[in-house]
């Protein structure tokens, strides 16, 4: 294992060692000084073998990653921080470092852990039987929210209730499967809230309604998907019917209406919306915001961020203390998922 792991950090070094020179040699032809300009795709190597562990290690050795992710997340980060550290000096590498977990993945982090806590504490419950245009509706309603609670908070919200509903039918694969598509992913375009990489254009500049010139394109992307997935639904729903599946039946007096719990944190939601926002509008308006705690020359937590993350974990605080357990406990609310996000995104960032 130890010889595999050294042939693997030799590979990348002399891969990366190669490159540098002919981009170092390129670099001093052009008179290009910046480092980001002198830098070729192969130092993405870590990066795009980062993500493929991400996406099939779960598939291929789940129960493993589940208790080892950390450190193949660590060892990516070295397999770049290490080459980079070595072509371009130690206190390079050091700076890079602290700007990328000061300056980007502190603020990110903080906002997902405060929308993952706020979402969980609100919880749809009610009676619904699983049909096809009832799948659509709540699809559709995922989708919408995502952009304004983000897609792990939506994602939480409405996945319970779609699995309640459904959860007569036999063939339902394709219910999952678009919820991720939807919900889980495009519904997220709309605002930096919504997507990561939307959150970092904000965090650099990038206007905060910028991304809602996405609208056509999602509401083209959302009738194409929704369209498939109805007619393949209603499929498995009259096949599930041909088999003798039984529609629940409630009774008019013990039927459970539908209701928000927790719905009063939706204050704490446009509180962190507010904080993001604002993060972005006090440095224009005033630039002393723009100031803050110096870690070392170009790494600056801004007097802006600070009061983002002030705000946010306020509201997720808050959030906790005037929700009730039960609400949690309906939603089986845990710290796994917020968990694995911050460990992974470590990785994800640094690469």
């Amino acid at each position: 294992m130890k010889n595999r792991l050294f042939l693997g950090l030799g590979t990348v070094i002399s891969v990366l060692g190669l490159s540098q020179v002919s981009a170092l040699a390129a670099d001093s032809e052009s008179g290009t000084e910046t480092l980001g300009a002198a830098l070729p795709l192969t130092w993405c190597i870590p990066f795009v073998c980062m993500l493929l562990c991400i996406a099939v290690m779960p598939l291929i050795a789940g129960e493993w990653w589940e208790k080892h992710k950390q450190w193949a997340v660590a060892g990516w980060s070295l397999l770049f921080l290490i080459p980079f550290a070595i072509f371009h000096g130690f206190g390079t590498m050091g700076e890079q470092l602290l700007e990328v977990m000061i300056g980007d993945y502190l603020t990110f982090i903080v906002l997902l852990f405060a929308l993952f806590c706020v979402a969980g504490n609100i919880s749809l419950e009610g009676d619904l039987v699983g049909t096809p245009k009832l799948n659509v509706l709540l699809l559709l309603i995922g989708t919408l929210l995502s952009s304004w609670i983000g897609t792990t908070g939506a994602s939480m919200l409405m996945i319970r209730p779609i699995i309640k509903a459904n959860k007569w039918r036999r063939r339902k694969v394709q219910i999952i499967v678009f919820f991720i598509f939807l919900v889980s992913n495009i519904g997220g375009c709309l605002t930096p809230v919504g997507d990561p990489p939307l959150l970092m254009g904000f965090m650099n500049g990038v206007d905060f309604f910028w991304s809602l010139r996405l609208a056509k394109v999602m509401v083209v992307n959302l009738i194409i998907l929704l369209t498939v997935f109805f007619f393949l639904d209603t499929r498995a729903y009259k096949k599930d019917i041909a088999d003798g599946r039984q529609k629940p039946v409630f009774d008019a007096d013990t039927k459970k209406p539908i209701r928000l719990k927790g719905a009063h944190n939706i204050i704490f939601l446009v509180m962190i919306v507010g904080a993001v926002i604002l993060s972005g509008v006090l440095p224009m308006k005033f630039p002393a915001f723009a100031k803050g705690i110096n870690f070392c020359e170009g790494v600056t937590l801004s007097w802006a961020a600070i009061i983002e993350i002030v705000i946010m974990l306020a509201a997720a605080f808050l959030s906790f203390k005037t929700t009730s357990k039960k609400v949690r406990k309906a939603n089986n609310f845990t710290w796994d998922a917020i968990q694995e996000v911050a460990i992974l995104f470590v990785g994800i960032f640094i690469t």
